[in-house]
């Protein structure tokens, strides 16, 4: 049974949620360091009576609201509460007071929200068909956390799964659902490249692998123009070249780290297995040997059909315009629920002046009481699905 609700504005929930975002944004914490913020969470929850489960995690905080778990469908919602190591540039009243770290990605937006669905949800505990399971996530700009809650079994018995960004391009009251590919794959890499090193003058001598290292470069950029279809699509990046010590010593050494994103994991694949091959190429033709070491990201994001019209759904109930948004190439672990049970992850609309990660990055606290109550209308239309 969907239940009716009357979102009426209510000024004093709204406060409250801004004053919980701006706590935390006052003190952020890194990946796998959210010991203050997994507190307080837990208080913010305790003082609503909504109840906590306890799952083993060392950080992150797992809730429930509705029937106990067992006596109804399951459904589970997450939000990220890791921040980043940057320095606040927004010269907001509430900016970090922790130097050198900063929620940079909105997660405390994602953390203030969803805590606010779970006291909308609590005030009609009673009338939800099911359990809405509540994932307060560590770790997730480690791409990490998810596969901590996963472990930690939070994620048994769980039907479906709903998560969201913060979107700064987006204006406040769009909600953006598409299924299929959302966010992409985010893997990286460390090619180490070993030459045999001489003195400048004499380059006949050694085995340069800067050179080889530079052809590399330039033949990597040929898998995605060669190698992946016109209408799929990858990005490769090098973006460092480590090597050498002096300006009169061609170097045993250089050293390329970059990242490859793809949405699809049949063109992931593909590109992973045609960049060893092209790295081995060109290393064997330059008389050089080439190791590449993979740091495994998330898979790709990508939405089931029949719960993205359910998340569509809900932003029409909640008086919120839904769009499809255009993909974004950045990683995201929501992805390993995904690969466990059904899921949807939603771009939220905050207007903000810069992008992720950006020093001077902020949202519109507008959209703060908007997602609380999207995300409460989504719970009750995904429990009635099951």
């Amino acid at each position: 049974m969907t239940t009716e609700w009357n979102y009426s504005e209510t000024p004093e929930f709204d406060q409250h949620l801004i004053e919980i975002r701006r706590h935390l944004h006052q003190y952020p914490e890194l990946s796998n360091e959210e010991f203050e913020t997994t507190a307080s969470i837990k208080k913010w929850l305790a003082e609503a009576d909504i109840r906590v489960i306890d799952y083993g995690l060392k950080t992150g905080v797992i809730a429930e609201v509705g029937k106990p778990a067992g006596e109804g469908p399951i459904i589970a919602i997450r939000a990220d509460i890791d921040a980043l190591p940057i320095k606040e540039e927004t010269g907001l009243p509430f900016a970090s007071l922790i130097e050198g770290k900063m929620h940079a990605c909105g997660h405390d937006f994602h953390t203030s929200a969803i805590i606010g669905t779970a006291l909308l949800l609590k005030q009609r505990e009673h009338e939800i068909n099911g359990t809405v399971r509540f994932l307060f996530q560590p770790a997730e700009e480690k791409a990490l956390g998810a596969l901590k809650v996963i472990e930690s079994g939070a994620l048994e018995g769980v039907q479906a799964v709903f998560g969201m960004h913060n979107k700064p391009d987006l204006p406040v009251g769009t909600v953006g659902v598409k299924e299929g590919p959302l966010m992409a794959a985010a893997d990286g890499f460390v090619v180490e490249v070993d030459g045999v090193g001489t003195h400048a003058a004499v380059p006949e001598a050694g085995v340069d692998p800067i050179v080889t290292a530079a052809h590399i470069v330039t033949a990597l950029q040929s898998i995605v123009s060669r190698n992946v279809g016109t209408l799929q699509s990858a990005v490769i990046s090098v973006t460092k070249l480590h090597s050498g010590t002096a300006w009169n010593i061609i170097p045993e050494k250089a050293v390329l780290d970059g990242t490859i994103r793809t949405f699809e994991e049949e063109v992931r694949q593909k590109v992973l297995a045609r960049f060893e091959q092209v790295v081995a190429g060109v290393a064997e033709a330059f008389g050089t040997k080439a190791r590449v070491r993979w740091i495994q990201g998330p898979p790709p994001v990508s939405n089931d059909k029949r719960l993205a019209a359910v998340a569509e759904a809900a932003a029409e109930r909640a008086g919120l315009k839904a769009i499809v948004p255009v993909p974004s190439a950045a990683g995201e672990d929501f992805s390993f629920y995904q690969k466990q049970v059904p899921g949807v992850f939603v771009f939220m609309g905050t207007a903000g002046p810069q992008e992720w990660h950006h020093p001077a990055f902020d949202l519109n606290e507008k959209a703060l009481p908007l997602s609380a109550r999207y995300f409460a209308e989504l719970a009750l239309l995904a429990l009635d699905e099951y």
